[in-house]
């Protein structure tokens, strides 16, 4: 059975790192598989060894510091890194001193060369390192395109230039790093959405406080106003007013009362409350946002293995041309030597992959962010790029569409059984579908005087339900369910059609023989649906409603929502072969649902969104979106931020390489210098990277009118 290693690596910012360290451990014999979370800095190895020293001796070999992972020391670890400014500018200093002493001829040429030799080896021992592990192991990459432009340049002599172009690589190394962080730490700062602290009531009644870890489900805890709810919970005492901002993207408090559900990293806005703790902290709904969001950066998005690819080939391919203009110029036209050998050396600077390669992960991460603050957590970068392309968004109606808080409105005895109701009622309580729950809320009578219990029971997926009760077996679902046992009649179909045109949603309870009861339970289009379907028509998207439920209902629904097809009566099955059949148009299709049923279509579209806050586990484990306060609203909202990413993606790239195809003209044209290639690689990472950071101050034009 392989084993799961986990390692923190502080000094692994972006792809480039990761591509040393997979080409170093993906040789070692046991290693299965290897996971990069970039965001958190960790390394997650999946192996059959049984010696697990030569991972960590193998990640140190590449001059990394793997640390078993241990968040104080980590935290100790970054802390080390950032404070390491010191010697960096006193590189600087003597990189200047290097220039200003070569300039007033000081000692020429020995000082300003001492000078810039000892910048060059206080800034670029690192580097250095990079790069020849780079070169041995066939990895052309930034680090070692920027150690060979140095050594090149102090072999022709030329020792300010060569030490200020290592200072400066060094510093912008540094200030991307911290510009990253501030990408990252967008997400990770949702860990302090938990205190550390909880005010546990034990069984006595006296308070304890505690550390938050160790709270076990089923305690109570003690929530004062203006405090962080540490745990996912139930109100067992009082009601108050929370913030679900941080999980729900709500922009209002929301009313609790007794017996309400609350999530942990949640804000107590004006009462006391008691909550009964239902998951322990690593459980919790924000551990699993952060746990999800946390994942999401290594399933990688188009644009992003595109440019990873493209750098991979890039490289080798400046390093040729660079090559070829060190050499031809003088053998061919019998150009100085010195001229050319530095122009080569300027190219190799400016053909440095860098902001390219750092251009896409910053902005996935930063759009990432952006849309867990929405109260939209979206599993992988791919998803996020992918939804400005949905062009067709299938819908379920209950949950979905409507606001899946049915009524029971209708209760008609057809059959001549005693307490006929009852036994609907035994049946739709063993249901835990929307439907047979608005039955039982429904149901007027004590349920302590309901005689019966229902064995045998047995779940029809898309039609109903069965048990046995009191020695007989009855069934209690939707009109294909009784046309299947062929127990319909004319009366009774009369009787559902009026009620579905009325659109409510009919169930029948029957027997072997006949027809029982008939139950009309009615649901209620959300406000927000009617303003969702507007907005994605806006952009060009097309809708329609599928749904399990009689297509009378169904096109009630659609109706009063605005989609632009609707289709009832459906199984599971059904949903998916549809959502098959519009893939077939070269549409990009798009399934949102909440419940069991819509599993499999939800796997089977290009993108399935679940609503997270009703949705069952199932089908939140299969979408690739979750919307976490059910608004629909969100989904034009994501989508808007996907077309924002996306242009922030294609700006990146045309910024990083025209940038590049500018000075590579100039350089061969003989303006170029390396202090020109240094800022202008320096610059166009630091502007990728804060370009890319724009999402996390993005606001859909929706946002900005309200």
């Amino acid at each position: 059975m392989n084993k799961i290693k986990r390692y923190s690596i502080q000094e692994m910012d972006c792809p480039t790192e990761e591509a040393m360290i997979r080409n170093k451990l993906e040789k070692l014999d046991g290693v299965e598989s290897l996971g990069f979370n970039l965001i958190k800095r960790v390394l997650t190895v999946e192996h059959s060894l049984d010696d697990i020293g030569i991972l960590k001796y193998s990640i140190n070999e590449l001059g990394f510091d793997a640390i078993d992972l241990d968040d104080d020391i980590i935290e100790k670890k970054k802390q080390s890194i950032y404070r390491s400014w010191g010697p960096i500018i006193f590189a600087l200093l003597l990189a200047i001193l290097s220039e200003v002493s070569e300039i007033l001829e000081l000692f020429h040429p020995y000082l300003p060369a001492l000078l810039a030799l000892g910048a060059v080896i206080i800034s670029g021992v690192t580097t250095y390192k990079k790069g020849l592990l780079a070169i041995t192991s066939g990895n052309l990459n930034i680090n070692a395109l920027m150690s060979i432009a140095v050594t090149g340049a102090l072999i022709i002599g030329v020792w300010p230039e060569a030490a200020m172009v290592m200072v400066l690589f060094t510093i912008s190394e540094k200030i991307e790093g911290l510009s990253l962080d501030k990408a990252r730490n967008a997400i990770s700062s949702l860990m302090n959405l938990s205190p550390n602290k909880t005010v546990v009531i034990q069984a006595d009644g006296v308070l304890l406080e505690v550390d938050s870890t160790v709270v076990e489900v089923g305690q109570v805890i003690r929530v004062r106003p203006g405090e962080l709810i540490s745990h996912d919970g139930l109100v067992c005492r009082g009601s108050s007013y929370i913030d679900q901002s941080a999980i729900t993207g709500e922009s209002t408090p929301v009313e609790k009362l007794i017996g309400a559900e609350v999530f942990a990293g949640t804000i107590n806005k004006n009462s006391e409350i008691d909550i009964e703790v239902t998951a322990d902290k690593s459980h919790s709904t924000l551990s699993r946002i952060i746990q999800l969001v946390e994942e999401a950066q290594s399933h990688r998005s188009v644009t992003q293995r595109f440019v990873d690819k493209f750098a991979k080939y890039y490289t080798p391919i400046i390093m040729g041309i660079s090559l070829l203009i060190a050499i031809l110029p003088p053998i061919i036209l019998a150009e100085p030597w010195l001229v050319w050998i530095y122009r080569a050396l300027v190219l190799l600077i400016i053909g440095c992959p860098c902001a390219l390669v750092v251009s896409t992960p910053v902005t996935i991460v930063s759009g990432l962010a952006m849309a867990s603050r929405l109260g939209v957590i979206v599993k992988g970068g791919v998803y996020l790029e992918q939804a400005a392309k949905i062009d067709y968004i299938a819908l379920d109606k209950t949950g979905t569409i409507t606001k899946g808080d049915t009524a029971l409105v209708d209760q008609i005895v057809i059959g001549r059984e005693e307490n006929i109701l009852d036994i609907g009622i035994l049946l739709a309580r063993s249901s835990n579908h929307p439907i047979s729950q608005a039955i039982t809320r429904g149901y007027t009578k004590d349920f302590k005087e309901i005689e019966g219990e229902v064995s045998e029971f047995s779940a029809t997926p898309g039609m109903g339900v069965h048990g046995v009760i009191n020695g007989k077996t009855y069934y209690l679902g939707n009109q294909r369910f009784i046309e299947k046992y062929g127990k319909s009649n004319a009366r009774l179909e009369e009787t559902v059609n009026k009620l579905e045109e009325e659109g409510k949603t009919v169930t029948i309870l029957f027997n072997d023989i006949e027809a029982l009861a008939i139950f009309g339970v009615s649901d209620t289009i959300k406000e927000s649906s009617r303003e969702a379907i507007s907005y994605l028509h806006k952009l060009g998207i097309k809708s329609t409603i599928l749904s399990g439920d009689n297509l009378r209902t169904v096109r009630y629904i659609g109706l009063q929502a605005g989609v632009d097809d609707y289709k009832g009566g459906l199984l599971p099955e059904d949903k998916t072969s549809i959502i098959n059949e519009l893939k077939q148009t070269n549409s990009v299709v798009a399934m949102t649902g909440d419940g069991i049923n819509d599993a499999p279509a939800l796997a089977n579209a290009h993108i399935g969104i679940a609503m997270g806050g009703i949705g069952t586990d199932i089908a939140i484990e299969t979408a690739d979106i979750i919307i976490m306060d059910d608004d629909i609203r969100k989904v034009p909202q994501l989508i808007l931020l996907s077309k924002k990413t996306r242009e922030i993606l294609v700006q990146n790239i045309v910024i990083a390489l025209g940038i590049k195809m500018i000075f590579l003209l100039l350089t061969i044209l003989g303006f170029g210098t390396m202090w020109m290639a240094v800022f202008a690689d320096m610059g166009a990472s630091l502007i990728v990277v804060f370009n890319g950071m724009r999402l996390l101050r993005w606001k859909s034009k929706k946002t900005r009118r309200e």
